[in-house]
Parts: C-alpha cells; sequence; structure tokens
C-alpha cells in the first residue's frame, strides 16, 4: 500500500523550508524568505505552521535593535520529512503500464 503523501509538508513553501533546514543548524527568517522567494507574510504564517506542528521551534530575538527570527528543524520535523521523502520515491519508482481501478 502507497504512504500517503504528508500534506503539511506537500505545500511548496513549507517544503521548501523544511529541506533548508535539513541541511542547515539553524536559519534565519531573512535567509529563509530570499531562499523559497517567497513573501514576509507567507514565511511567517507558513513557519506558524511548521511551528504548531511540532517540526521547528522558532526562536525570536534581537539584534541590536532589530528583531530577529530564527528557525530549527525539531526531531519530528527530521522525521517527518524523510518519511516524506520516502513515500515519494515510492510514487516515483511506481511501475509505468496501465492503471487499473478496483
Amino acid at each position: 500500500m502507497m504512504k500517503e503523501l504528508n500534506p503539511l509538508l506537500h505545500s511548496q513553501l513549507r517544503l521548501g523550508v523544511m529541506s533548508i533546514l535539513m541541511n542547515l543548524e539553524e536559519a534565519d527568517f531573512v535567509y529563509l524568505r530570499e531562499k523559497t522567494e517567497s513573501t514576509a507574510g507567507n514565511l511567517s504564517v507558513q513557519l506558524d505552521k511548521l511551528s504548531a506542528a511540532g517540526y521547528i521551534s522558532i526562536e525570536k530575538g534581537f539584534v541590536g535593535r532589530k528583531t530577529r527570527t530564527t528557525a530549527r528543524i525539531t526531531l519530528e520535523g527530521r522525521n517527518a520529512f524523510e518519511e516524506y521523502v520516502e513515500a515519494l520515491k515510492q510514487y516515483i519508482s511506481m511501475p509505468y503500464g496501465k492503471a487499473t481501478l478496483l
């Protein structure tokens, strides 16, 4: 039976954020916004969704007078991402040919 693709990670922006965080210890908001080419508002909403799911942790602080938001992937997030990739591999490796309906 095919694994279902995690709908939370299936969003292009959330998947992009998770992909970046899989390879970095942490990333700040500006870096994520630039790399994902998203708007600040959209990125903020998507980070909140990932944080609410326990996939990332968000830390807010100050650098001088400027606010700085930093995201880190959690163990739960790392596991969810790896499961997503494995499920995607199943879909990619499906044999070609006629599909049959039950």
